[in-house]
């Protein structure tokens, strides 16, 4: 019995050790695209991108607050503001424009109630990719109106296309942002639950008011992912090739042009966007050329029932009569499941 207080000691150590060496190879995997050194006080470990999402709401939760929400989005950052008792405030992303932010509606949903700007990029559901000119409007926008800005960058460095992932913290300076990521989708490991919530603040802002302290016992008082999942972080950071990004990048760019070439023999969708980034795009359903087909919703439960295809009605997310499609499947698979809809969209097509 004597040994026991030692044997717990030394697994307390361990895991210690455990999760110091991981954030601080997550620190520096994201300070090789800043202009400043994050350090693993910077970094906090979660399961997850979830969780990380429910921290940052938790975190900025007060009587009275509102946040920011993109449209369309991600649900689970209006279910968590919900629980929080925080009001969501929607502004639009402007498809005409590359699904880039409305700036001009962010100033005008903003009061002094905002705790946070919440940006997903590269983007869900919308495929879409800020370039840095647009990232430093955010920032300055996000100044202005006196709000931080919440970065979800889950899908980071997955793009394909001709504007190159830009990490929101390159603007820490200009306001303080939290990046959330996860190991899920760069490294295509989504069941491992590992994710994080990082603080780019070279100014200090959030030390001011001890912020990071607060956060700091939040996170005492949280579940992380299994120490054994945590403990391979540092040499799956280190070791991974290029090769294999390379690979994952090529093969999304492959399954989006096989989308986007299909779509465009289906009359009643359109794509008013090329995805260049991600693993899935908006697409518009223009139901005056269908016939049986009320909304999105209908379109998406009979094409499940006809043709063993599954999509998601774009009301989902926050747009009536768009659909959201994934492209982070079999090119096979994909170009059966994309003639299917044709073949759906032509058995349902408006008699002229």
């Amino acid at each position: 019995m004597a040994m026991l207080p030692l044997l717990v000691c030394s697994r307390l150590e361990c895991f210690h050790q455990i999760l110091s060496s991981v954030k601080l190879a997550i620190a520096e995997y994201l300070s090789r695209d800043l202009p400043y050194q994050l350090s693993s006080d910077d970094v906090f470990i979660t399961s997850g991108c979830t969780q990380a999402i429910d921290v940052s709401v938790a975190m900025l939760a007060r009587p009275g607050a509102n946040i920011l929400l993109p449209r369309p989005g991600f649900p689970i950052y209006e279910l968590s503001a919900a629980f929080r008792g925080v009001e969501v405030r929607h502004y639009d992303l402007l498809p005409e424009k590359g699904w880039e932010v409305d700036l001009d509606a962010v100033e005008a949903l903003a009061d002094q109630n905002t705790v946070a700007l919440v940006i997903i990029n590269p983007g869900n559901p919308c495929g879409n990719v800020y370039s840095y000119h647009h990232l430093e409007k955010i920032a300055e926008t996000a100044k202005r109106v006196g709000t931080i800005v919440i970065s979800d960058e889950v899908y980071g460095h997955l793009a394909f296309g001709a504007k190159p992932f830009v990490p929101m913290g390159v603007f820490g300076s200009v306001v303080p942002v939290l990046t959330l990521g996860s190991l899920s989708k760069r490294w295509i490991v989504p069941g491992w639950r590992l994710g994080w919530f990082v603080t780019n603040d070279p100014s200090g802002t959030f030390r001011e008011p001890k912020v990071v302290e607060r956060i700091k016992k939040y996170f005492d008082l949280l579940g992380g992912p299994p120490t054994f999942i945590q403990a391979a972080v540092p040499q799956i950071i280190a070791n991974t090739e290029e090769i294999f990004f390379n690979k994952t990048i090529d093969n999304l760019r492959h399954t989006a042009d096989i989308c986007c070439t299909e779509i465009k023999d289906i009359p009643c969708i359109v794509c008013p966007y090329r995805p260049e980034g991600s693993m899935a795009m908006m697409v518009k359903l223009n139901l005056s050329l269908l016939e049986d087909i009320s909304d999105d919703i209908d379109f998406c439960f009979k094409l499940a029932k006809e043709e063993s295809v599954i999509i998601l009605p774009g009301t989902a997310v926050g747009l009536k009569d768009w659909l959201r499609i994934t492209f982070a499947a079999d090119p096979c698979a994909l170009g059966e499941g994309m003639k299917r809809i044709k073949s759906f969209c032509q058995r349902h097509a408006r008699k002229l």
